[in-house]
Parts: structure tokens; C-alpha cells; sequence
């Protein structure tokens, strides 16, 4: 089907292959850490991807710096991140949410940056990054990694197929896990903090102990959404940056905060609209007849306005997102 030049199979094509592929786990998982923050505790935290970043190099250095063996590279990466939502929350979870909000984007951006410098280069190779730590993950692949796979038209390689079973795997182990957690004595407590800190802390609860626990909680699956990165592609430093961390944002508002399957929902819907936009302008912008008159190296930053107007239309007409209740969202932070 072709509507003003625009090949609308390969468009939509493209927009389902993202819609299940590695991006959309790698973002619903850490959506998924941000909903334990954000959504059932009511942390702001804006360095959700250098929880991603210390697990991905956990892995990376330990499996191709000191020629370890994978499954210690993957406890060395959790581990990671376990011990940096420690250092982030134990200063700041006892002062105001802003203090954390400004302490975990600072934090990811101070990651970023030590690991691409010169200075680390012997253990992180700075810019060129980390190449080889997910061979044995490949190993394991009982699909021929060069093959392509078929799944409703959309083609897929076997290497990629093998990470979306694997990706796919572990965010259904993570929702069950959210779901008792957040129905249990627990859950109800990280929901009064989230509320009201004050009655929860007359009721008896220790707000800080709640806190952190959330904090390390979102972190570790935040990690393990570096854990993926490293198991699916090459580690470079750049890769890691803010604007992941924002786009992890707009994917569990989208889909909707405080819900189970709420974040998981929303990295699908978000980043089937953007490969959905991306082969539209690119189409459009395309060619001596160009209907848009941009080049290709603007449509990314069109993209990133459009992402813009789509948090701040859904903030507010639908800050509740696809599947939330809008009384979940208006919480005392």
C-alpha cells in the first residue's frame, strides 16, 4: 500500500519488528525498575540507565578484561548495581525526592563519562568499547544465528530471535514477581510511603528502610536491562546516555505508572511509533520529490520533538498513561 510515496509494508514492517524486538525489552525493562521507583514508591529517579551502564560493564569487564567466565561476569553486573543504588540512596532517600531526582542523574552522566575517558581506558577501552563478553551467550543459541526467521511476516536473524526469547523470558519472571510483591504486606507499605510518608511513618514503618529497599529493587532490574544490552551487542559508553533514561520515562507513562503490565506496554506501544515515524519521515523527506523538506540527518532530532509533544500531550490529558487509574498517579513526591 504506497499514500504519498510512503511504502506503508515496509513501514509497518519495520514498526512491529521494534514492537516486539531487543529495544522495546531493553526499555521495558528498565520502565519496568522506574514503576518500582516512581510508580509504587514515588523515587525520582533520573539515572535509571547508569544502573544499566555499571551491570553492562560488570559483565564486559569481567568477561573480556579478566577472561572470566560468563556466569560470573552476570553476578559481578548484578552485583553492580545492587551496590550503586546503596551509595545513590543511602545520603539522599532521608532528604526531599528532588535530591534524589538530581543525585541519580548526575550519577549516570559521572558513569558515563569515567567510562569512555583515557583514564579508564585499560579496564573500559574508553571510546572504542567493549567487544566479545556475549560469545558464550551466542553459544547457546538453538537457533542458527544467521538464519532468518519468520514470525507474522516480520523477518528476524537467529541471533536476534534468541535474545527476544531470553528478553522476553525474563520480563514475564519479572511481572509475576512484581505482581506478588506489590500485592503482599510489602507492596501495600511501599504504597502508603509512596502516599503520605508522614501517616506511614506514625503507622510505625520505617520510610527510609522501605525506600531503600525500592531503590535497590528498580536499580537491580535496571541493571539487568545492562545485563541484556551486554548479552545482545557490543558495549560503547555513548550508548548509556540521559536521553535513555527519558525515554525509559515516557515508555512507563505511556504505558502507565503503578500497573503491572503498565511499562512493558508502554516501551512496545512507544517504540512501535517510533520506528512508525521514523520510516515515515524518512520516506517522506526522501528522494527528489521529498515531501518534507528535511535531510536524514534531521529526522532523529524530529523524532525526539515529536517523543517531547507526546510526553507533555500525555502528562496532561493522560497522566494515568494506556492502562494506569489516574488516582495511582497523584502522589505526594
Amino acid at each position: 500500500m504506497n499514500f504519498l510515496g510512503i511504502d506503508f509494508g515496509i513501514v509497518f514492517s519495520n514498526a512491529f519488528a521494534q514492537f516486539v524486538g531487543p529495544q522495546a525489552i531493553f526499555f521495558a525493562l528498565l520502565a519496568i525498575g522506574l514503576n518500582v521507583h516512581f510508580g509504587y514508591t514515588g523515587l525520582l529517579n533520573f539515572g535509571q540507565i547508569g544502573f544499566a551502564l555499571v551491570s553492562a560493564y560488570g559483565v564486559g569487564i569481567t568477561v573480556v578484561i579478566y577472561n572470566q567466565p560468563l556466569w560470573l561476569g552476570l553476578i559481578v553486573g548484578m552485583a553492580a548495581s545492587v551496590v550503586l543504588a546503596l551509595l545513590l540512596g543511602i545520603p539522599t532517600l532521608r532528604l526531599r525526592a528532588d535530591y534524589l531526582a538530581i543525585v541519580t542523574i548526575a550519577a549516570s552522566e559521572i558513569l558515563r563519562l569515567a567510562t569512555r575517558s583515557t583514564a579508564s581506558d585499560d579496564y573500559t577501552r574508553g571510546t572504542r568499547g567493549i567487544q566479545g563478553q556475549n560469545f558464550a551467550f551466542q553459544a547457546m543459541n538453538p537457533f542458527s544465528p544467521g538464519r532468518e526467521y519468520t514470525i507474522l511476516g516480520v523477518k528476524f536473524l537467529g541471533s536476534t530471535l534468541w535474545a527476544m526469547v531470553v528478553g522476553w523470558a525474563l520480563i514475564a519472571i519479572l511481572l509475576v514477581l512484581i505482581w506478588m510483591l506489590v500485592n503482599s504486606p510489602w507492596g501495600r507499605a511501599l504504597k502508603a510511603v509512596r502516599e503520605d510518608e508522614d501517616a506511614a511513618r506514625a503507622l510505625g514503618k520505617n520510610v527510609f528502610f522501605y525506600r531503600m529497599q525500592a531503590l535497590v529493587l528498580g536499580g537491580f532490574i535496571g541493571g539487568l536491562a545492562g545485563i541484556f544490552i551486554a548479552l545482545t551487542q557490543a558495549l560503547n559508553p555513548d550508548f548509556f546516555s540521559t536521553q535513555q533514561t527519558f525515554f525509559a520515562w515516557t515508555a512507563m507513562i505511556l504505558g502507565g505508572a503503578a500497573t503491572v503490565f503498565g511499562p512493558v506496554v508502554g516501551a512496545m506501544v512507544f517504540w512501535f511509533l517510533f520506528s512508525f515515524t521514523d520510516n515515515v519521515l524518512r520516506q517522506l523527506s526522501s528522494g527528489p520529490d521529498a515531501v518534507i523538506p528535511i535531510s536524514a540527518q534531521q529526522v532523529g532530532a524530529v523524532q525526539i520533538m515529536l517523543v517531547g509533544i507526546l510526553l507533555a500531550v500525555l502528562i496532561v490529558y493522560r497522566p494515568q498513561g494506556i492502562m494506569g487509574r489516574k488516582r495511582e498517579v497523584q502522589l505526594n513526591v
